[in-house]
């Protein structure tokens, strides 16, 4: 199996231009992608053309990331209904060392090695390039028909695109044919919704040095629903631990629906085809025991954060979700107990009520809002409902004590099954 066919196999090809497979088949091919410099750190989203990148140097060829720092301060209109506000230059270098450093987790950028990842910076060969030689150089190249054509212009001229916008593809093609110029790209991969880019870039490479360069396309990953994928109800799912923690990165693959699980994995996953097709397999007869899911979150969670906070999110998964975690929640330091109790309802009391004999359990669940009463309070206290730290109470005369504090400062209260609030006692 070539390598387009594998990806071809793994629903990873949408367009791809007549030559591509050839050209990958003759030997090593100088490929890239662009990353977008909006954020400090790349999302779940950006795993899509990282992991391309991935496979294209583990089969051999040469990947070239390239960050935006220059089409950055101007706005892609692809896929887009409005003008995004434009960046300040020192947010975008910002940003662009951020995913410089996150780059180097997943691609190899050793010396020395014939295909060692390039990551490049387009407004380096932007920041003296005047308006007068672009125009010049790159935009006789072109017909305003040509540019007119493209779907990203069309589905935006109802809604009107500024002259800014309208010029993207002219800029980002000229990338194109800066890297087959400067490092004989012959290639660039990317989403569907930039096809119409990248082929702007071959038709400048055709008209400006009668050169021959290839392209292919991803589809768009959006979930079951059709909706965007790489998004949670609290936004989205970072690669950078600090703005999402490695156990809610685990807990995003952990919770994807069947149809999602299955369709992911064969986009993500490193897996050989055929262990993957035998997981969906094994899935599709006990989808309760979440095998799928499991084996996802735990294969991109070890790539994206390592070995030992992979480890963290499945003990950290267990605590939530087992019945006999009561030591291994007690274990926790403050970090990691607020990572797990990440979007958990927090409620804030003063230590002043220790300052008696402790504070009554119905009275404390009643005035923090937990229960909408002290007689529903009492009705799940005699139900066995109502946990502490993991430990069922028994009784409707329980004493929260300071010494049942966690970290000598939180409390786990848990309602039911599923319903969990962090008590924080100051």
């Amino acid at each position: 199996m070539t390598f387009i066919q594998e990806l071809q196999a793994r629903g990873l090809v949408q367009d791809i231009m007549p030559g591509t497979e050839e050209l990958l088949e003759k030997g090593m091919t100088a490929a890239y992608i662009g990353f977008d410099p909006t954020a400090e750190s790349l999302h779940v989203g950006s795993l899509l053309p990282i992991t391309l990148l991935m496979r294209l140097q583990r089969a051999g060829h040469k990947p070239y990331a390239l960050v935006g720092g220059a089409t950055g301060m101007i706005g892609d209109p692809s896929g887009k209904s409005a003008e995004r506000n434009l960046l300040d230059m020192s947010t975008i270098e910002k940003n662009c060392a951020g995913i410089r450093a996150q780059l180097s987790k997943f691609v190899d950028f050793s010396e020395g090695k014939a295909n060692a990842a390039v990551m490049v910076n387009n407004y380096d060969w932007f920041k003296n390039f005047s308006f007068l030689d672009f125009i010049r150089d790159a935009g006789k190249l072109l017909t305003v028909n040509y540019m007119m054509a493209k779907d990203s212009v069309k589905k935006r001229l109802e809604t009107g695109l500024s002259f800014t916008e309208f010029s993207y593809q002219l800029i980002q093609g000229y990338d194109f044919l800066h890297l087959y110029q400067n490092h004989n790209v012959q290639l660039q991969m990317g989403g569907a919704d930039q096809w119409g880019n990248i082929t702007t870039g071959t038709e400048l490479i055709r008209k400006k040095c009668s050169g021959e360069a290839y392209a292919f396309t991803s589809p768009l990953i959006t979930k079951a629903d059709g909706s965007k994928f790489g998004k949670s109800e609290g936004g989205n799912i970072w690669l950078d631990p600090k703005l999402t923690s490695p156990y809610k990165f685990y807990q995003f693959w952990l919770h994807l629906k069947d149809e999602e699980a299955e369709k992911m994995s064969l986009i993500f996953s490193f897996k050989a085809l055929e262990d993957i097709k035998a997981l969906i397999e094994e899935h599709r007869k006990a989808p309760h025991l979440y095998v799928l899911q499991k084996a996802l979150a735990e294969e991109l969670t070890m790539m994206v954060h390592g070995t030992d906070e992979l480890a963290f999110a499945i003990k950290a998964s267990e605590i939530l979700f087992s019945k006999s975690a009561v030591e291994e929640l007690k274990q926790l330091n403050e970090r990691q107990l607020l990572e797990v109790m990440e979007g958990v309802p927090q409620v804030m009391v003063s230590k002043a009520i220790f300052n008696t004999d402790g504070a009554d359990l119905i009275t404390f669940l009643a005035e923090h809002a937990i229960y909408s009463s002290k007689g529903e309070a009492r009705k799940a206290l005699q139900g066995n409902a109502v946990s502490i730290n993991k430990e069922k109470v028994s009784g409707i005369d329980f004493i929260i004590h300071s010494e049942l504090l966690l970290n000598n400062k939180y409390l786990l209260i848990q309602k039911g099954k599923k319903d969990y609030y962090l008590a924080i006692f100051e």
